[in-house]
């Protein structure tokens, strides 16, 4: 930590940037990039590995580097920087001074471990970082078992994702699989299958939810593919008493899934 990087043209610092903007470039370096010591803390706290850490010395508590989780090991590059280098590379003024690059990990369905009576999310061909990080975050407060994210069009560690969630996309498996793949999973695992439709007929608070259960939610402009619906053991839908005929898919997940654990009596 004896080099305080003070350019915005430092490799180092251009690399990062790149990074933050380019998913291509996180897939190649199978890097990640975490601001804020909270979201830190979280991502390490669940095993994630720190590879790079930045500093700003004059805005980082001085009680942070006193107490350093595990994940942030010998092997973790840490690199201090100026207030203006800082400012540049961090989305927010409230990250506490620290901003990390890490490697993802990724569990497949097989590795999948599943409680005795699951409840689990999938999202098909969702495409908005901040809805997904919002479906991320519900998910931890209700602790489901997973969520699924099927042919995924948007990078699930995106930094707009990892924000939004407040760092919920590393306190509870988050798996990409195809829809075929996910498909048979839960039918192997006798799992039942709910899908939401603005054309359904079926109430979501009048469907049974106390069985093993998987909650299908569609993307944002398209809504679920023909497969889903042609698989699905339940077509479920939140009644509209107003002039719009559905919600954003992170309130709607919301709101489904707190109806399930409502009849699961919060258990």
């Amino acid at each position: 930590m004896s080099q305080i990087i003070s350019s915005i043209h430092n490799p180092v610092i251009k690399n990062l940037l790149l990074l933050e903007e380019k998913p291509r470039a996180r897939k190649e370096q199978n890097l990640m990039v975490i601001e804020g010591v909270r979201e830190i803390s979280m991502a390490v706290t669940s095993g994630f590995l720190i590879h790079t850490l930045f500093f700003c010395r004059e805005i980082l508590h001085p009680e942070f580097f006193k107490n350093l989780p595990p994940g942030i090991s010998p092997g973790t590059v840490i690199l201090e920087v100026t207030p203006g280098i800082f400012n540049r590379i961090a989305y927010r003024n409230d990250q506490g001074g620290v901003l990390a690059l890490a490697h993802p990990k990724k569990t497949t369905l097989s590795e999948l471990p599943l409680a005795p009576n699951p409840l689990l999310l999938v999202l098909e061909t969702v495409e908005k970082p901040g809805n997904l990080g919002a479906i991320l975050r519900t998910s931890d407060a209700a602790l489901v078992d997973a969520v699924i994210i099927c042919d995924p069009q948007t990078d699930i560690y995106n930094p707009n994702v990892i924000r939004s969630s407040i760092g919920s996309v590393f306190t509870l498996p988050v798996i990409t699989a195809s829809s075929e793949e996910t498909i048979e999973f839960l039918h192997s695992k006798n799992i039942r299958i709910y899908a939401t439709s603005l054309h359904a007929a079926q109430p979501y608070h009048k469907t049974n939810m106390c069985q093993p259960l998987a909650i299908i939610m569609g993307s944002e402009a398209y809504g679920l593919s023909n497969r889903w619906l042609d698989e699905a053991d339940a077509l479920i839908k939140i009644p509209m008493r107003g002039k719009m005929d559905s919600m954003n898919v992170s309130t709607s997940a919301a709101v489904v899934i707190f109806e399930a654990l409502r009849q699961r009596n919060f258990q």
